[in-house]
């Protein structure tokens, strides 16, 4: 996934399917300087963690 794809859905108030390692995550937000997002698996609220957006895909 890109960035600019990953802060759309940051901010969509619509729910998308979103994976990290085969798992879904929810992104909270995109940092543009070190290309992460921040996510937390939706299993797993509370367990927040920076990814890189490259290795988010949306299904």
């Amino acid at each position: 996934m890109n960035k600019q794809r990953a802060a759309e859905i940051a901010e969509s108030p619509d729910m998308k399917h979103v994976t990290y390692n085969g798992k879904s995550v929810y992104i909270q937000r995109v940092d543009n300087q070190n290309d992460t997002a921040r996510v937390f698996h939706l299993d797993d609220p509370g367990n927040e963690f920076d990814v890189l957006v490259t290795n988010l895909l949306e299904k």
